[in-house]
Formats: C-alpha cells, structure tokens, sequence
C-alpha cells in the first residue's frame, strides 16, 4: 500500500522537478555562451517546458510499466519455484519435484539454524507441485494466482470461479462508480472516453480469462513467444497478466490527468488556427463575389447605355437623370439623411419673426 502511495506521488512530484532541471541543462547545452536563455514565462519558455514536461511524463510512464513487470517477476510464481514451463504434464512435473526433493529436502541440511528456511522452501515447492498436478487448482491457480489458495472450501472449477468473481466484483464497481464521480466533479475530463473504455476493456478481459481454461491469445501468440525468444523474461500466466494490465490501466489514468493539461492548450491553439483559416478562406470568397458581382453591374449599365453612346446630348441627359435619381431615391430616402436635413430646417427656423422670407 505504501509503495502505491508513493508511486501515486511520485507522478505529481518526479515529473515537475524533472522538468526544471531537464530544461536548464538543456539550455546549458542548445545555447552557446554569451547567448540569452529565455526567461521564464517568454513563449519560448513555455513551450520548451511544455514539450519537455510531456517527454518527461512519457518517459515516466514507461518506467512505472517496466517496475510494475519487475514486481511480477520478482514475486515469481510455481512454475518458476519448480523450475518448469506453464505446459508441463504430470509426469515431467513429478519427475521434477523428485530431484528437487533430493536436493533441497530439510533432513539434507546439517546445521540447525539452517534448517526452519529449509523446511519452508521445502514446503513451498510441495504445494507448488500439489496445486499443479490437480487440474482444478492449476486451472484456479493459472486464472487467479496465489489468492486461490484462500479459497478452502473451493473443491470444483465452479466453486473457483465463484470466488473470483467475488474477489474482483468489488474492484470493478467501485472502480466504476469512483470513475464516474471524478468525471462529474470535473478532476476528468480530458479523456473520459478512453477512460472508460479502457476500463471496460480490462474487465472484458479479466472476465474472459478466468473463465477460460486456456492462456488469453494476447499471452499466448504474442507476449510470450516475443519476450522468451528475444529477453530472458519468462513466460506471462495469466493472473500475472492481468496484474500487470490493471496497473497499467491505472498508470494511464494518472499520466492522462498530467498530459491533458499539457496537450489541450496546443489543441486550442490548433483549433483556433483552423477557425482562422477558416474565417480568412469565407472573406477570400467574399471579395470574389463582390468583385464579380461589380463586375456584372458594370455590364449591364453599359448594355443599357449603349444606345445613347453615339448621341452625347441624351448621355448628359441620362447621366444627369440617373444623378437625380440617385439622389432621390438614396440618399434622400435614407431615414438618417432625412433627420438630419430636418434638424438643419429647425435650427434655421429658430428664432425667425413669423411671416419672414425663407421661413
């Protein structure tokens, strides 16, 4: 618990104070003496720390994956104590608990201080060999780990299944409902989708392979051939898959709350050139329609004169009636022109004797 609580912390405390020294030797290097660094909150500045906090975050992440990995391995597992693969039959596995026998019984060691970690050790490997020479526990035991040997009243596979299915119903629901709380009190909304489906997708995944009696064909096609043909890391069984799934799942979730912040500004900000972009393309198109639209007037006007074009007399006369015109029927007939013609007339008449010229 108090790892995980420190791994928890660490995602919001490692990561910032990364960041800082990770810039500052970095500009140590890219800038030449002499040169000035950009100060603190310059654009520069931001979005070197920006896009290096991100590689930080990412780097961070991969690293919490290969610990959680680590952890597994390090807890090891009956086949590992057994020295035998996941496929092993019975009488390869007999044969093997045989020779162990010889070598590691508790009546082989001498001192008697050496003898109560002896007497474990032997104990560990005979219920390692007893839980996988019965089907129904090295079924229970491949799908569940080491928490099937709980289960003491479990004799069936159904009787197994029954207390996995209890033994992970809490998880989900209250992994469920604490999910959807935390969207509902705004800690995440960046993501919500692929939140949940992650979610689902674990759960999709654990209910299949406890409920299977072969290895997931994620584990069985792709992990495992890949990490026993290039690594020396030993074959996944499938608990210890989904323990590593579920931390992953959890690291995600953490290291989306860290990215979102991060990457939404330059989301904005490329959203916001497309609106631009946008908005520049609309006006581009604009000025075209006006031009053409001009462009048509003028054509037709020069259509409509065209008969008068030989007398100069009656072009005069049809410039100076589309002049009156004009005036008529535009600018006298705007209502700001009219009141402000009318306001003219009232400060004239303002004052005048009743009766007066021009009043």
């Amino acid at each position: 618990m108090s790892n995980n609580l420190l791994s928890f912390a660490g995602w919001y405390i490692l990561p910032n104070l990364a960041t800082g020294w990770i810039q500052s030797i970095y500009y140590g290097i890219a800038i030449r003496a002499g040169d000035p660094k950009p100060q603190p909150g310059s654009p520069k500045f931001i979005r070197d720390q920006r896009m290096i906090h991100i590689a930080v975050i990412l780097a961070y992440l991969l690293y919490t994956v290969y610990e959680a990995d680590w952890q597994i391995r390090r807890a090891g597992d009956f086949y590992q104590a057994l020295g035998v693969s996941p496929d092993v039959d019975d009488k390869a596995l007999q044969s093997r608990f045989r020779r162990l026998t010889v070598l590691h019984h508790p009546d082989k060691v001498a001192r008697s201080d050496e003898r109560p970690a002896a007497e474990a050790y032997f104990l560990h490997l005979k219920q390692a060999r007893d839980t996988l020479i019965d089907p129904v526990k090295r079924f229970a035991y491949d799908s569940l780990g080491p928490e099937m040997l709980e289960c003491k009243h479990c004799i069936t596979i159904r009787d197994y299944l029954d207390f996995g299915a209890k033994s992970i119903y809490p998880y989900y629901v209250g992994g469920g409902l604490f999910m959807i709380l935390l969207y509902f009190l705004g800690h995440a909304q960046w993501g919500p989708y692929w939140r949940f489906l992650a979610f689902a997708s674990l759960a999709v995944l654990e209910l299949h392979t406890i409920t299977r009696s072969t290895f997931p064909a994620i584990t069985e096609r792709l992990l495992n051939p890949v990490f026993v043909a290039v690594t020396v890391h030993p074959p996944y069984l499938p608990f210890q898959l989904l323990t590593l799934a579920r931390k992953v799942v959890i690291i995600l979730f953490i290291a989306l709350n860290q990215l979102g912040p991060l990457i939404q500004p330059r989301r904005n900000a490329i959203a916001q050139q497309g609106a631009d972009a946008a908005q520049q393309q609309q006006l581009h198109h604009l000025e075209l329609l006006a031009k053409a639209t001009d462009q048509e007037a003028t054509r037709l006007l020069g259509l409509d004169l065209a008969p008068f074009a030989a007398d100069e007399q009656a072009m005069n006369m049809v410039k100076g009636g589309l002049k009156e015109w004009l005036v008529q029927n535009t600018i006298r007939g705007d209502p700001e022109v009219r009141n402000a013609v009318g306001r003219v007339i009232e400060r004239r008449r303002a004052g005048v004797p009743a009766g007066a010229r021009g009043a």
